[in-house]
């Protein structure tokens, strides 16, 4: 892991970029002096890790005492995409402007991206935790079909939350009732790109004992900022 930026915000979070292989991440620590819990912060979709809501969401739970880092995954952000990609996301945008079923164009494009990102974050993972002033246990927020495969395949994790938002692979949704750490699982309830039936059925999958649901109204983009701060709680419980 390399190290490229560093600055000191305001609230004493110490943000830093940093390249792993070709990999591009940023990594937010807590002003104490502490070891830090972990968070990993994942998204999908094509943001890049600057994305000002992931970036805010980030900060908030550095405030909390977490360090929490996240990269941008294969075809995100500035990395670059592949011919198969862009024709994934012309050939899905062409059929949701002509009303056409979608989902196995998502199944095409979001199972490929699964099996890519979830190796770079388990490399992302173990040199995190060897830096000074990070340790386990670890918690994840964000992308759920990315989430599942490493609740899954990953026993550092110790908590997860969920944003129910985006297509879940059928390979992932098979893989649901394995997850057994404690889980918060965010719904839009009018999320126009993600049917609420199948997320009430995917949080119905979960193998978890201890899962939570919490359903807001409005779209995609509209999930209430006290979420984060339920958010920044529920890890408290689990990883503090």
């Amino acid at each position: 892991m390399r190290f490229t930026s560093e600055q000191r915000l305001d609230d004493g979070t110490v943000e830093r970029e940093f390249t792993l292989g070709e990999t591009p991440g940023t990594l937010w620590t807590p002003a104490s002096p502490e070891p830090a819990p972990l968070i990993l912060m994942a998204h999908n979709n094509g943001l890049p890790k600057g994305d000002p809501r992931l970036v805010a969401r980030a900060r908030r739970s550095a405030a909390y005492g977490y360090a929490v880092a996240t990269i941008d995954a294969p075809g995100c952000g500035d990395r670059p995409r592949t011919a198969a990609d862009e024709q994934a996301r012309a050939e899905l945008r062409r059929a949701m402007r002509a009303g056409e079923p979608v989902d196995e164009i998502f199944e095409s494009f979001i199972g490929p991206l699964v099996e890519m990102a979830a190796p770079e974050w388990r490399a992302t993972l173990d040199a995190l935790l060897a830096l000074p002033g990070i340790g386990g246990p670890v918690g994840y927020s964000g992308w759920t079909a990315l989430g599942i495969r490493l609740a899954v395949t990953e026993p550092r994790i110790a908590a997860a939350g969920f944003f129910a938002g985006g297509y879940v692979p059928r390979a992932q949704r098979a893989q649901a009732r394995q997850v057994t750490v404690p889980l918060l699982f965010l719904l839009q309830w009018d999320d126009e790109g993600n049917p609420r039936q199948r997320a009430l059925d995917l949080f119905d999958a979960f193998g978890t004992k201890e899962k939570t649901l919490h359903a807001n109204l409005g779209g995609h983009t509209g999930t209430p900022w006290f979420e984060v701060e339920d958010g920044n709680r529920f890890f408290d419980r689990h990883l503090k």
